[in-house]
Order: C-alpha cells, then structure tokens, then sequence
C-alpha cells in the first residue's frame, strides 16, 4: 500500500496487523487521522534516520 507520502506492507499475525514502513514526517499526522476514521487501534511510531524514536502516538 502506498501514496506519495507513505508506503507500507500489511503483515497479519495471529491476532493482529502489523503496517510497517515509512510515513513522511509532517505526514505523521494524517496517518493517524486516517486509521482513527476507519476505527482502526493502533500505535504509531516515527524514527529518525539514527533508529532514535522522536514520536509516538496511539488510538
């Protein structure tokens, strides 16, 4: 699944569904947004490029 601004791979488990990829940062935002108007739980992290984590969020 991809836009201009994001670009992930859906992988489901047992009991959920990993998005893993990469979100543009002033993007982060509209993620969220978007997976709380589908009812989706989630948490979301953003990294930088060092792998240090600069945002977190859940819904």
């Amino acid at each position: 699944m991809s836009t201009d601004w994001c670009e992930f791979a859906l992988e489901p488990d047992d009991r959920d569904v990993l998005l893993n990829g990469v979100v543009a940062p002033d993007h982060f935002d509209d993620l969220a947004a978007l997976l709380t108007r589908f009812g989706v739980t989630y948490t979301l992290e953003l990294y930088d490029e060092n792998d240090k984590l600069v945002r977190e969020t859940h819904g």
